[in-house]
């Protein structure tokens, strides 16, 4: 069976997107970004374990008049490379080298899921990194703090099945609240995701504590988090906000772990609102811890 491809109908998807494909070097490793372009302060953009960067085309669309969007495609996904190294501190390596292949002035960073600890993970490391950063739902498990809600069989099920060929009606099994474009836009694009990609990042979620990362972060930072997500649950929510009460926490009602994709209309509203308050804040002396 045949791993990591793309079809033509995929590739067709992106003549309707209004971006540029763009190419960062980092490490002999080659990064593949979108840039919607635009005068206006960047904002780099990060999806989660199994969601190349088109897959945000309908969330960074709505954005558009705040920020130039610039969606990554993390390495071993969509149209990067493969890469050999999968780490959290790979991937914020990866982010780092967008953001100054492009030499992008302070962008604001904005990570759903795994892109989420990714971004974390720079803000945390680097002071200067950004502007301010945006985490959607983040993973919070590790070592200490207990196994990721989703089991790493359930991704290889849904890479299986898209190395297979699948379709939209059967992504819709899995993910029944999506909208349907959105569907239909993972059937097309999820065989470009390596399996030992997936693979080596989901054990990075179960390796690494999110806690001492929160701890360094500071009201540069907003946390958007669905009120139904088993990924960052109320009682969690309740640990962070003791743990650094300097982040933003904003919850998004009758949503799971998805929150764009679960419920797009309120999703959408505390991303521009967040969007707004980081770029209109002045900038912050609070002092950054590192990890």
């Amino acid at each position: 069976m045949p791993e990591r491809f793309l079809s033509q109908a995929a590739l067709a998807e992106l003549a309707g997107i209004p971006a540029v494909s763009r190419w960062v070097t980092n490490r002999g490793q080659r990064i593949h970004v979108l840039d919607y372009g635009g005068d206006l302060p960047p904002a780099v953009f990060i999806a989660g374990i199994t969601s190349p960067a088109v897959t945000l085309d309908f969330v960074v669309r709505r954005v558009r008049d705040q920020v130039r969007p610039i969606v990554v495609d993390l390495r071993g996904r969509g149209l990067s490379d493969d890469g050999v190294l999968h780490s959290l501190e790979s991937h914020a390596d990866d982010l780092n080298a967008v953001i100054g292949g492009l030499k992008l002035d302070r962008p604001l960073m904005v990570g759903h899921s795994m892109g989420a600890g990714i971004v974390a993970f720079l803000a945390a490391a680097s002071a200067d990194a950004a502007r301010g950063s945006i985490l959607v739902d983040p993973p919070l498990s590790g070592p200490r703090s207990g196994p990721y809600p989703t089991p790493l069989a359930v991704f290889e099920t849904q890479l299986d099945e898209a190395y297979a060929g699948t379709t939209a009606q059967r992504v819709a099994e899995h993910w029944p609240r999506w909208p349907v474009a959105e569907q239909r836009l993972r059937a097309l694009w999820l065989s470009s995701c390596g399996r030992e990609a997936v693979a080596a990042t989901h054990r990075s979620f179960e390796s690494v504590e999110f806690a001492p990362i929160w701890q360094s972060l500071d009201a540069r930072t907003s946390l958007i988090y669905g009120e139904e997500s088993a990924v960052v649950s109320g009682e969690a929510v309740g640990r962070l906000a003791l743990q650094n009460p300097s982040p933003a926490i904003v919850k998004v009602a009758g949503s799971g772990h998805m929150v764009f994709w679960d419920s797009p209309e309120g999703g959408l509203a505390a991303l521009r609102d967040e969007t707004a308050r980081l770029l209109s804040a002045e900038t912050s002396t609070m002092p950054k811890g590192t990890i």
